[in-house]
């Protein structure tokens, strides 16, 4: 589907900084606009017995909040970075190995989830794990007069009545995943996701451009 000629896709400008942390076997921070988040990724690992899958590995995924203990929305958005981690990564390389991911919630000034899964794609990444693909989040808001907003701040999330966040694999621009919440017609679902799937492309030119200049730096 089109995107409607009067969207205007703008993202808030994006950061991002691999290995940064001496522990994970794999680490980013991933910042959009004043929304930040950091990821940790250990594994190949060995795993426990009660969780151990015999044709793949077991991954595990734990989001910690900015303060306080994580809570009902932290273990909502474990469950869509799982899914979306499960979908790209070749788990069936490492058998019974356990996988594991943590993100920490630096700020969240909006669309958290969506750079909770560019965080944890970058992490994936670093960590030099087996991906049949990338995959970024884009998140998107509906205000009150019909407009799409892509990458909304908490203010513009307070004013919309439908806040949507799809996770896109980087070779068919497919939706791995979705998250929605508020009220909206199919016509503004279909629009939704055209906008998002139009909006990754600058999301992974970002990815390539921000592993060029890693590896650049390091060679």
């Amino acid at each position: 589907m089109e995107v409607c000629k009067s969207t205007d896709i703008s993202l808030r400008e994006f950061g991002c900084e691999q290995n940064l942390l001496s522990r994970p076997d794999g680490s980013a921070s991933f910042i959009q606009g004043d929304t930040s988040v950091l990821a940790g990724m250990y594994g190949p690992a060995e795993v426990k017995v009660s969780k151990e899958i015999y044709d793949r590995a077991t991954l595990e995924v734990l989001i910690q909040p900015k303060v306080g203990l994580p809570s009902v929305r932290e273990r909502s958005q474990e469950q869509c970075v799982r899914e979306t981690c499960e979908a790209s990564l070749l788990s069936f390389l490492h058998p019974r190995s356990s996988l594991t991911l943590i993100l920490q919630v630096v700020h969240n000034d909006g669309s958290l989830l969506s750079c909770l899964l560019n965080a944890a794609c970058m992490a994936l990444m670093d960590a030099g794990l087996p991906m049949s693909c990338l995959f970024c989040g884009v998140t998107c808001a509906i205000n009150s007069d019909g407009q799409i907003i892509t990458d909304p701040t908490v203010a513009q999330e307070k004013e919309s009545r439908a806040i949507l966040t799809f996770a896109i694999d980087s070779t068919d621009h497919k939706v791995l995943m979705s998250s929605t919440q508020g009220s909206f017609s199919v016509y503004e679902l279909q629009q939704c996701i055209a906008v998002c799937q139009k909006a990754s492309e600058k999301i992974f030119l970002f990815y390539r451009d921000s592993v060029q200049r890693r590896y650049s730096k390091t060679l």
